[in-house]
């Protein structure tokens, strides 16, 4: 059986030997072993294969009797022995050809979960932010300061290649619109007019829940990728604000790979979530800023 165990030991010389000591004795083997410096102590990660029938219990009795405290333990399996350099470069790749994916690959990566869990007290957040869209991760082991520094360096990585992929003259001449669409409201939306013709339309759906507006948005192909879904999205955003709304709720599937580049584009914050098939995004309008067209 392996374990991913993590526990908190004085900063002192030969605490570290004291539990590996323990570890030897209870024919507990150590596979693996992350270390995360702090002021007065240190925070270990070890991956550990111990004995049929050992459980989190064990694990913690373990680490008490060598002075150590805040254990906590989840089983894993041989893919935590891979080193952490090569994970945190395969992550980086994954979110390179699918930045929308970035919640997921950063909550696995320092296994967490990108969503609150009914029933869980005690969990600790992690905030990334890439751009203007903040990503929350959790877990009930407490997030180490180096690995929000790790986590915040891939958000970094994330954000400056979207910046790249807006800025460059491919991309800036595929936003290029010959002809300036118009904003027009709509009874339960906004849509973009040219010429009488619509171009696109953003239908805002009232949820179940309260305070929360569904948005429902449609490009016209011959008239995507060139800016027209941000513009609806940040006046939908504003419309529904208008109306007392708090929050907006976008559904769709995984592979729209122009859902995170879109919500950045348009100023607004939000919170993503891939769940199966579908990705959700949720934007909070109560500190909705002004952006400029």
């Amino acid at each position: 059986m392996l374990w991913r165990v993590r526990a908190t030991l004085p900063d002192q010389p030969g605490a570290l030997a004291v539990l590996a000591q323990n570890c030897g004795d209870a024919g507990v083997n150590i596979l693996g072993l992350q270390i995360f410096p702090g002021v007065d102590s240190v925070t270990d990660e070890l991956i550990l294969r111990t004995p049929s029938g050992w459980g989190e219990a064990d694990l913690a009795a373990l680490v008490e009797r060598s002075g150590g405290n805040g254990a906590s333990a989840v089983r894993c399996t041989e893919n935590a022995l891979v080193d952490q350099p090569t994970r945190f470069v395969r992550a980086a790749r994954a979110i390179a050809g699918h930045p929308a994916s970035f919640p997921e690959v950063v909550a696995k990566l320092f296994d967490a979960e990108p969503e609150r869990r009914d029933g869980v007290v005690g969990q600790d957040v992690m905030e990334l932010a890439v751009g203007d869209v903040l990503v929350q991760i959790r877990r009930t082991a407490p997030f180490t300061p180096t690995e929000i520094a790790r986590g915040t360096a891939l958000a970094d990585l994330v954000g400056d290649v979207l910046a790249r992929m807006k800025g460059s003259p491919v991309v800036n001449n595929a936003l290029r619109v010959p002809q300036d669409p118009q904003v027009e409201e709509r009874a339960d939306g906004v849509a973009a007019v040219l010429d009488g013709a619509t171009l696109a339309v953003a239908r805002l759906i009232p949820s179940e829940e309260e305070g929360v507006f569904e948005l429902s948005l449609r490009v016209d192909p011959a008239w995507q990728r060139q800016g027209l879904g941000r513009k609806l999205l940040r006046a939908a955003a504003r419309r529904a604000a208008e109306e007392g709304a708090t929050e907006l709720v976008m559904t769709t599937g995984v592979g729209n790979q122009a859902v995170l580049p879109m919500v950045l584009a348009a100023g607004l914050r939000g919170r993503i979530r891939m769940a199966s098939e579908t990705l959700t995004v949720r934007v909070p309008l109560r500190d909705l800023k002004p952006v400029p067209a």
